[in-house]
């Protein structure tokens, strides 16, 4: 359990899942958090002593607390936190949408972000750490009715108000804005597509630039 640490939300499956193995693969300890205790425990005993297993629920801000807490008090500091939970909708469009799907989305995407951050600043104000967030090209782009492509247009927003309050004090914050990944957001395989360790490496890629250097966003495309 030696250099620095990164905590990472969404840490079961797809994007999270493959940053933890390639962050550790480059000398970070990670700190992995999900509600699903025994995918992390798997990944977590693959991966060794530096990683650790944190049952979280991000939308709870008691616990998305205690998971920093426990993180800080595991590892000895923080350097790096990856906010990358997030989920979509089954009912597109906004007459025709769930309101109560739409709650549960915003509680994921938009507030667990926020309540993650917010619980993360202390202590990444304490390494000059870095706070990077999955985005999407769905929030670069306007989507026909789409409350999804909303809630990660807030997110790049947040990402480059959140470089600009970190960088007073020597911090950074970058967002990730993905085309197309293969993962279980969707029902069938996109094998041609963006796959999880691409999204990993651009994460690495990111959090290993020197003090100098602030990458705000990577924006990747599938190649076909």
């Amino acid at each position: 359990m030696s250099g620095k640490t990164l905590l990472i939300t969404g840490a079961s499956s797809g994007i999270g899942a493959a940053t933890a193995k390639a962050a550790a693969h480059a000398g970070w300890n990670v700190a992995l958090l999900a509600r699903s205790k025994d995918k992390l425990e798997s990944i977590a005993g693959d991966i060794g002593d530096g990683a650790l297993a944190v049952e979280c629920d991000v939308t709870d801000r008691e616990q998305i607390r205690d998971a920093i807490a426990q993180t800080v008090s595991h590892f000895g500091s923080l350097d790096a936190v990856f906010a990358n939970a997030g989920k979509g909708l089954e009912k597109s469009g906004i007459e025709n949408g769930d309101p109560d799907e739409w709650h549960d989305m915003i509680h994921l995407n938009v507030l667990a972000v926020l309540y993650t951050a917010h619980a993360a600043l202390p202590e990444l104000r304490k390494t000059k750490g870095q706070f990077v967030i999955t985005g999407s090209k769905a929030g670069r782009d306007h989507m026909k009715g789409s409350v999804y492509s909303a809630s990660k247009w807030f997110i790049q927003g947040l990402g480059e108000n959140l470089a600009e309050e970190m960088r007073e004090w020597g911090g950074k914050c970058t967002t990730i804005t993905p085309g197309m990944v293969d993962t279980a957001f969707f029902d069938e395989a996109k094998p041609t597509k963006l796959q999880p360790e691409d999204i990993a490496d651009a994460v690495v890629f990111a959090i290993e630039q020197p003090k100098t250097s602030c990458v705000r966003e990577i924006h990747l495309m599938p190649n076909d």
